[in-house]
């Protein structure tokens, strides 16, 4: 098996349920348990920490003044060599606060002197799902969501740690899923890249 690399890496797990000790939750959380002693986690539950509804003022000539949470994440986003969305399937996408939060990133690309852009080059997204379907294709536009938001940023991709439930407590129930988070975070994650159009 794989070994995780430990020296300087930090992990953010950025929570993105309406329902705290949800299923996506505890399989995150069940990855993370594998990962060395030596890694730093960090967790934001972001119903614990909300923010409003993202405004777009990148070309307003009023400057936009963060507010305490989104300052806070903004900080912990750019500490983190690692950044897991943690996100319920919701209508074959992220859930709403999961959304929010990324929308977030296009307001930080233009922070005067932030170069946020430049700094999470080169980090590595995640993302780890539960879902009530047990299609796993439901979630391929989850899983495009976040590899082209890491093509864009030149991040790393790491995938999308799927797991099946509804009902809390459900994902213990899929030894696949609970099987795949042992190792989840080992595998290489390659520099993300936008599919090739087609001819």
């Amino acid at each position: 098996m794989d070994t995780i690399p430990t020296a300087g890496r930090s992990f953010l797990f950025v929570l993105g349920s309406s329902r705290p000790g949800g299923n996506t939750e505890t399989l995150a959380r069940a990855a993370a348990e594998q990962l060395p002693a030596g890694v730093a986690r960090r967790w934001v539950d972001l119903s614990r920490m909300p923010l409003p509804d993202f405004q777009d003022g990148r070309h307003d000539d009023d400057s936009w003044t963060a507010g305490e949470h989104e300052e806070a994440l903004r900080r912990a986003t750019l500490e983190a060599t690692d950044v897991v969305i943690a996100s319920p399937l919701y209508w074959y996408s992220l859930s709403a606060q999961a959304k929010r939060y990324l929308d977030y990133w296009s307001g930080w690309l233009s922070v005067p002197g932030s170069d946020f852009k430049e700094r999470v080059a080169g980090r590595t997204l995640w993302g780890v799902t539960a879902m009530a379907d047990r299609d796993e294709a439901r979630a391929e536009p989850l899983v495009a969501s976040l590899e082209h938001t890491a093509a864009y940023l030149g991040m790393r991709f790491g995938g999308v740690l799927l797991g099946n439930g509804s009902r809390p407590g459900q994902i213990r129930d899929d030894e696949r899923a609970m099987v795949r988070a042992k190792t989840f975070f080992a595998r290489e994650a390659l520099p993300a890249a936008f599919p090739a159009a087609s001819s």
